[in-house]
């Protein structure tokens, strides 16, 4: 082994032992080039460090072996990868969480060229763990989770972190970057998607449209789209965006979507043939959007909402005059529909199959079922930990320094005399 990588180990292991990490990590960005060159030694230098107690050295190695142009072994690689985001001190990488992120990122690009999306998985939730300071925080590394999560279909490993709430996000030495933010979410949009999640998949998609920028996003543009199809299905319109969405993106972005624009407002006048027309019509662009699924998913959304406002208006009604009424080919179509939104508790009816009627009822919950009280229970539970979490944001920002220096600087100007004019408010 050259002299170069003799030192490299040694002074990783002294400063590992004393517990120098940020000096380590100096060290280490400073030896890129040294590793760099001896690359048909690295191999050696990983087998020589303890991965537990010398993380920042192994992960020093791996950023070297994946930056290289013509990698000698890519399989030897990601075996080291994987073992390495298995067992990694925790406290150790988070002293270089940026070079943390972009092996994670880098391991997961070759795994996705690689056509092995479910081999990243594991490694991934385990990389996320490690520099996790709570379940709660961010980190760039969720994205590429999610994204092998989809291509893989394998989309339970990406709900335990979907599932919760972020309120903080890891700023990895400033590398955090706004497209992982947007990425993890759109991505998780589509996972709840393919989970018939429409609820949590809307939240996503409205993230991701209403974060703060200067300009419409790719990203940005096929989430408003995805959006607009799913508060279709929701809720029978596109639903009004909150005040804090950029104006940028409410300037430009329905020009940029205006096949589905036209979709929606075909959906508001409730005929199935005018909107089976709209779609005829902008075919190639949800094709090539990817998004056919979802608009075929609206047409069924409008036949189901165009049924139950049936139940608004009729007690009983025959199959072939629902048929008639909804615009479907068949009365059997219409049993068909019925018999499904009966079984998804959206309609309560009867069907008699000797007359071909059917009889709407009234919703028979009367919330007073054990299972009814601990749903309220649940929904309790989650008001009480949301006002929890709101009131330590705020304490977090009422002693914030930044925001201490503004608000006493806004005081200082509203006091007598320090300024020529009184303004009205």
């Amino acid at each position: 082994m050259a002299s170069s990588l003799e030192h490299y180990v040694n002074m990783v292991q002294t400063m590992s032992s004393t517990g120098n990490f940020t000096q380590l990590c100096d060290f280490i960005n400073k030896s890129s080039d040294t590793l760099a060159k001896n690359a048909s030694h690295l191999d050696n230098v990983y087998a020589t460090l303890d991965i537990q107690q010398a993380s920042l050295g192994v992960l020093g190695i791996l950023c070297v072996k994946f930056s290289l142009s013509n990698m000698p072994d890519l399989e030897t690689t990601l075996i080291q990868t994987t073992e390495f985001l298995a067992k990694c001190n925790g406290e150790h990488v988070r002293y270089a969480t940026d070079n943390y992120a972009e092996l994670c990122h880098k391991f997961a690009q070759a795994i996705i060229d690689r056509k092995m999306y479910a081999r990243g998985i594991a490694p991934l939730v385990q990389a996320i763990q490690k520099i996790q300071i709570h379940p709660a925080q961010l980190t760039s590394i969720h994205s590429s989770l999610c994204q092998l999560c989809l291509l893989s279909k394998n989309l339970k490993p990406a709900l335990v972190f979907l599932d919760i709430d972020i309120t903080d996000i890891s700023r990895e030495g400033g590398r955090f970057d706004a497209k992982d933010y947007l990425l993890y979410y759109y991505y998780g949009g589509m996972i709840y998607l393919a989970l018939k999640n429409y609820e949590r998949a809307l939240y996503c998609f409205e993230i991701v449209i209403t974060t703060p920028s200067v300009a419409v996003s790719h990203i940005m543009m096929e989430a408003y789209k995805k959006f607009t199809l799913v508060s279709l299905i929701l809720h029978g319109k596109i639903i009004s965006l909150p005040k804090y969405t950029p104006q940028v993106l409410q300037r430009y972005i329905k020009p940029l979507c205006q096949a589905y624009m036209d979709l929606a407002a075909v959906y508001l006048q409730n005929n199935l043939a005018d909107l089976r027309m709209t779609v005829t019509k902008h075919t190639d662009i949800f094709n090539r959007d990817n998004n056919m699924g979802l608009v075929k998913q609206c047409m069924t959304s409008l036949i189901k909402k165009n049924i139950q406002r049936l139940t608004k208006t009729f007690l009983t009604l025959s199959l072939a005059d629902m048929a008639n009424r909804v615009q479907l080919v068949s009365p059997k179509e219409a049993e068909k529909y019925v018999l499904h939104m009966i079984e998804d508790r959206e309609i309560f009816a009867t069907i008699n199959q000797k007359d071909g009627m059917v009889r709407f009822h009234d919703n028979p919950e009367n919330f007073n079922s054990p299972n009814m009280l601990l749903e309220l229970d649940k929904e309790m539970q989650r008001c009480i930990q949301l006002d929890e979490k709101l009131r330590d944001m705020d304490r977090d920002i009422a002693i914030n320094p930044q925001y201490v220096q503004k608000s006493s600087g806004s005081h200082d100007d509203d006091l007598p005399g320090t300024s020529g004019k009184i303004q009205a408010y």
